[in-house]
Order: structure tokens, then C-alpha cells, then sequence
């Protein structure tokens, strides 16, 4: 089976301490390395507004993790993030294409999105 990077974001309640969020990020990596993969890049984008309230919260911790694996214990991880307390639903991991996200394409789109939608709704 071939290795393939993915890129992961978690999204932890914004009511969980930092100790919680650090060890779900930690199990992810330690399941990720239990198949013989790796997570070369952990970015934590820290606490972010939704663009809309999900569970009545407006906001939520962001961790992106790139997972580079041949793919079999990515529904082992997805079983613990559904079962992990605090984290808030979202999508499934999205594989990488030439290095970028699909779904941010510039890297910066998320990021972009958000100010723009904070800008227009804070005047």
C-alpha cells in the first residue's frame, strides 16, 4: 500500500483545558506512529471563532496535524476523535494534492475566510 500524506484538523471545545488538548493531539501521533507513520507537522492555530455557532459554541481550538501513512489505522483515529470528549464534529481527514490542502488551496484560506467574515460582521 502506498504512503500518502493527509491533512488532519481537530477542533477541541473551547472549555477544555490546555492539558486535554495536548494529550488528544499526543494520542493521535502515538496511533499515527503505531503503524509506521509519521506526523511531520503539528501547526496550532490556537482558539478561532466559528463562523457560526456549533453545539451553541462560537468557538473551538484549532490543531492541524499532517499525517504521512499507508492509511489503515485512519478509522482507528477516527473512532477515537468521534469517542474523544470535547471535540467538535467536523469533517474526516482530507488526503494532501500536491502539497496543499483541497480544501485551502493557497495554505492561507481558512485564515482568510475568517478575517474576512469577522471584518463584516463586526461593522
Amino acid at each position: 500500500m502506498p504512503t500518502r500524506a493527509y491533512e488532519l484538523m481537530i477542533i477541541v471545545d473551547q472549555d477544555v483545558d490546555d492539558a486535554a488538548n495536548r494529550a488528544v493531539i499526543e494520542r493521535v501521533k502515538e496511533m499515527v506512529a503505531a503503524d509506521g507513520g509519521t506526523t511531520p507537522k503539528v501547526d496550532n492555530w490556537g482558539r478561532r471563532r466559528f463562523a457560526y455557532p456549533i453545539n451553541h459554541k462560537q468557538e473551538g481550538v484549532y490543531t492541524v496535524l499532517e499525517i504521512v501513512t499507508e492509511a489503515p489505522n485512519l478509522d482507528e483515529i477516527d473512532r477515537f476523535l468521534r469517542l474523544a470528549g470535547g471535540r467538535v464534529p467536523q469533517a474526516d481527514p482530507a488526503p494532501r494534492q500536491g502539497g496543499r490542502s483541497p480544501r485551502s488551496p493557497d495554505g492561507r484560506r481558512l485564515i482568510e475566510e475568517e478575517r474576512t467574515w469577522q471584518a463584516t460582521t463586526s461593522s
